[in-house]
């Protein structure tokens, strides 16, 4: 049966195979540990392949994707959640900027029962309108949710500001209006664009065997045709941004926010583990720089600093969770003064030893599980090269203080800078 394949490579013990009939990319790692095993769908597309008029598509079609496919509906009695749950599975699906996915976790012995579902809505999904109208409440419910959190408020905009040209301005959820409005007719043609084989991996972790594993996978997915066209490649890249961006967000809120961010690289690119470490030295533990200077002096509850890699351009941000009469601006005045000392003074080999050790540990932590690993290999996926997730301790192992100093002051620039403060205000007393 592996002639149905083409043997690709591996790494970290995960196997890459192509389907030849429709160049479906196949990753396998056997895990006999417990007798269950994890199928994952990842399509490579996101709200980064979103535009105004349709932002938020592809985060419904997640939801569309459930209601019914040419085999799997409610008027055979054969819907996807009662056949997957009736045997014993743990079942969802997520959307980001730059991937979708469709998982099951399920008893081994299951696995060709949720082949056979993930094949039948690659291309079979139904997305009819009378479906998507009630589905409507809760994806309103969803987004509802995120307005009212100062913290996802605060991110949009951040993302919005700082990205005027590239669709990372677009939050995955969409803006409200084209949640709306799209039109269901709309949501078919991109599905019809992006979801087909050739466009989508298949990641099985945990216990099964290879051999009937492809087999089974060419019996059901090899059927289907690879796309009548060309995938459509996002080719708008973002300008050099040329001075700094700033915004403030009032709203009803309990909590002040401050935003910090900065135009990071894209997640291949070999200074991101630099960045990685440093957004841990700042805030990652009560040991970090910015906990110590920040929580323990009673002017935050909580930092957060990221530097997520992404498919393409991203950014570096830290965030604040301030406590009540504290200054805003006092605190972005904290966060900017010691980036400017990390970039004159650099960092100690000492705490990038520490940061290297827990992300050792983060690392082992999310090999815990067939899940656990799907999921990290779909994030690896979406920023174009699985093999990111087997060979990232590598990268981070080669990481020295010199280099977090290098990509300081390579990224952290005030003029690719977009900071902005949520302010809580209140119906009584206007700000708060």
């Amino acid at each position: 049966m592996k002639t149905a394949f083409d043997f690709v490579k591996s790494s970290g013990g995960i196997r890459e195979y192509r389907l030849k009939k429709n160049d479906l990319m196949v990753l396998l790692m056997e895990d006999h540990f417990a007798p269950v095993v994890t199928l994952m769908a990842t399509y490579r597309v996101g709200s980064r392949n979103e535009a105004s008029g349709y932002t938020g598509a592809t985060h419904l079609l997640e939801h569309l994707m459930f209601k019914g496919s040419e085999n799997y509906n409610r008027e055979n009695g054969k819907t996807i959640w009662a056949e997957l749950q009736n045997l014993g599975s743990i079942i969802n699906a997520t959307t980001w900027m730059d991937r979708t996915n469709y998982f099951e976790l399920l008893p081994s012995e299951y696995l060709e029962e949720a082949m056979k579902i993930e094949a039948d809505r690659m291309r079979g999904a139904l997305i009819r309108d009378e479906d998507r109208q009630p589905e409507m409440t809760v994806v309103r419910n969803e987004f509802d949710r995120g307005e009212n959190e100062p913290f996802e408020v605060l991110d949009k905009n951040i993302w919005a500001t700082a990205y005027q040209a590239h669709p990372y301005h677009h939050a995955t959820i969409g803006w409200l209006s084209d949640i709306e409005n799209v039109p269901t007719a709309r949501l078919r043609e991109f599905y019809d664009t992006f979801y087909w084989p050739n466009n989508a991996t298949m990641t099985i972790i945990g216990d099964f065997d290879e051999e009937s594993a492809l087999e089974k996978i060419e019996e059901h997915f090899g059927r289907i045709p690879s796309s009548p066209g060309e995938i459509p490649q996002v080719y708008t890249t973002e300008p050099k941004q040329e001075g700094p961006r700033r915004l403030i967000v009032r709203r009803s809120g309990e909590t002040a926010v401050v935003g910090v961010a900065h135009k990071s690289p894209e997640g291949l690119h070999g200074d991101m583990p630099a960045l990685l470490v440093l957004s841990r030295i700042l805030a990652s533990g009560k040991t970090s720089r910015f906990y110590r200077m920040i929580v323990d002096k009673g002017l935050a509850t909580d930092t957060r600093t990221w530097a997520q890699p992404l498919h393409d351009n991203g950014l570096f941000i830290t965030y604040v969770f301030l406590t009540p009469d504290t200054s805003p601006d006092k605190v972005e005045k904290i966060v900017l003064n010691e980036y400017r000392q990390i970039k004159e003074r650099g960092v100690q080999e000492d705490e990038v030893a520490r940061v290297k050790g827990k992300i050792r540990a983060e690392t082992a932590f999310s090999r815990d599980g067939a899940h656990s690993i799907a999921s990290n290999l779909n994030e690896a996926i979406a920023i174009g090269d699985w093999t990111f997730y087997p060979t990232f301790l590598d990268r981070i192992a080669q990481v020295r203080a010199e280099d977090v100093q290098r990509a300081a002051k390579s990224y952290l620039i005030e003029d690719r800078s977009t900071i902005g403060h949520f302010i809580p205000v209140t119906e009584q007393s206007g700000t708060g």
